[in-house]
């Protein structure tokens, strides 16, 4: 049983917020049919203050159930997902939901303590996991049909029959002040970063706040409100059902009996205001480490159901998939220049199932945001990396794919999606995602989507979507006063190389530090990460 809550956290020092903003629809220029010579971006003046606006996802009815038959595997896979996450903690009380979560999946049961209820799971080797973001908390469970009577009750007893140990309850939330103050400050730069960029992008908005909490909303959390919270947000009119595997009719009632016991409302949903986005700001997190994390990014009402949608996908695939060696930034920046070990770019937020390079499903959520992420980098070339992957950026949206990387992308792509849908948890998981998003066969459609792409047609959606100009900066970082200072110049140092670069090299080298930053001097910020998610 392992309960892994994603976080975010809240920034409380003073900073400029990265947005993004609609560009007009003029048709662009057809995309050379070779990489075009290696000239930087023109500079384009920082937008204003932009909205991002909040159109609610959708919301299916109580405890509406998506099954997905598979009565050749021997296997059983469950998946409740609640509509409550981080928005839902009160303020002062950060880190309550996933808290909460923590406590109903590995607390124990009103028979089973905790030790018990590991005892009752491990010769089932069954799998019993809480998994919390933003707007989403998944209950996920896995059991061979043989012992999926007594794995039906101790999964739903989690819910309905918590124990609520004062013990337990104090064990895990030391183990969340331990995952924030130790794991994510001294051991994580790059989910640090990845953090930062959540309450630099989402400052004043819900999502600003890490899911696992702050230090001073952990300890301020009592157990009788964790209780309270539980009946308020892991209700049946926030829950969703799936089921997969060799599922009957009679399964399907048993679940849903057992599950009428939550109470059937609870508190009003959070209603997520506009993300007010200024361009041009950075955060430095500076902390003892031997390397710099960059991650950039921009709030964006784009998300999954927008015509937009996959064709800048496969635009930030061919800069950057998770994970993948064959992207644009990673063998710019790491194979030609040795720069760093990783550069990916993302549509959505992204967080990594454990164990895939795929991202991980039921993380909906109502307003997203693009990024791209340079891990690690050493603190000597982090000012040129940033400008390379502005740089490769404004390459893509100034030009658009190359007919020959177009294809190759696409024809990832095409077979890529098969593998995210390999298990009937993961197809489970997009068959619940679309009931929020309102994209039934999701992976199915962007499959449909790519076979109709041109690179016109993706060229036309990076130029509406994709703004350099409008993104924000997080830095995780030793020495940043010198960072701040290499940021801040009119160019970066040239990289020098141990051995001869080809000469192809050496030219994009030269456009790369003609390359301008879209940083404002006055919006860096400076903060110790010992100090950060402190309240």
């Amino acid at each position: 049983m392992n309960a892994s809550p994603r976080f975010g956290l809240f920034l409380a020092a003073s900073v400029w917020l990265g947005g993004c903003a609609a560009t007009s629809r003029t048709a662009p220029p057809t995309p050379p049919e070779t990489a075009p010579s290696p000239t930087p971006a023109a500079p384009a003046a920082l937008p204003a203050a932009m909205t991002v606006p909040a159109v609610p996802l959708r919301r299916p009815a109580p405890l509406e159930t998506v099954v997905l038959s598979n009565p050749q595997s021997p296997i059983v896979s469950f998946r409740l997902v609640f509509h409550t996450g981080s928005v839902d903690d009160p303020p002062g009380r950060e880190g309550l939901t996933a808290l909460t979560a923590n406590l109903l999946s590995q607390g124990g049961t009103r028979e089973l303590t905790s030790s018990q209820l590991l005892e009752v799971l491990f010769p089932m080797a069954a799998e019993l996991e809480a998994f919390t973001d933003k707007e989403f908390t998944t209950f996920s469970g896995r059991v061979h049909k043989d012992f999926l009577p007594r794995f039906l009750k101790v999964f739903t007893d989690v819910l309905i029959e918590p124990r609520y140990e004062p013990s337990e309850f104090e064990r895990l939330r030391t183990d969340a002040l331990n995952t924030l103050r130790n794991t994510l400050r001294n051991e994580d730069d790059e989910e640090l970063g990845k953090v930062g960029l959540d309450a630099l992008l989402f400052r004043g908005h819900p999502y600003a706040h890490f899911v696992g909490g702050t230090a001073q909303g952990l300890q301020a959390i009592t157990l009788d409100e964790l209780k309270v919270h539980a009946r308020r947000v892991f209700t049946q009119d926030r829950l969703v059902i799936g089921l997969a595997g060799p599922v009957d009719a009679a399964l399907q009632q048993s679940l849903t009996s057992r599950l009428s016991a939550l109470p059937a409302t609870g508190a009003p949903r959070v209603a997520l205001p506009p993300v007010t986005a200024r361009p041009g700001a950075a955060l430095v997190l500076q902390k003892s480490t031997l390397s710099t994390a960059i991650s950039l990014g921009f709030a964006t009402p784009m998300r999954r159901g927008d015509p937009d949608f996959f064709p800048v996908a496969l635009a930030l695939s061919y800069l950057g998939e998770h994970r993948q060696t064959h992207g644009l930034l990673f063998q710019e920046l790491r194979e030609k220049r040795g720069l760093n070990y990783g550069d990916y770019a993302y549509a959505e937020h992204f967080i990594q199932q454990s164990g895939t390079t795929f991202a991980r499903p039921n993380l909906a959520r109502t307003q997203q945001d693009i990024s791209l992420w340079l891990r690690p980098v050493v603190p000597a070339t982090a000012v040129f990396a940033t400008h390379g992957v502005l740089y490769y950026l404004g390459q893509l949206v100034q030009h658009g794919i190359p007919r020959d990387a177009f294809e190759q992308t696409r024809g990832f792509l095409l077979s890529y999606t098969r593998l995210w849908e390999q298990t009937d948890p993961r197809r489970l998981g997009y068959a619940l995602d679309s009931l929020f998003y309102g994209t039934p066969d999701f992976l199915g459609s962007y499959r449909k989507a790519l076979e109709q792409m041109t690179p016109e047609s993706v060229h036309e959606a990076v130029r509406r979507r994709l703004r350099p100009e409008a993104l924000s900066f997080v830095f995780v970082t030793q020495d940043a006063p010198a960072l701040v200072t290499g940021l801040t110049a009119q160019a970066p140092t040239p990289l020098t190389y141990a051995s001869a670069k080809p000469p192809a090299v050496l030219e994009a080298d030269q456009a790369i530090l003609q390359q301008p930053l879209p940083l404002r001097p006055d919006a860096i910020e400076v903060l110790p990460a010992s100090t950060f998610m402190e309240q």
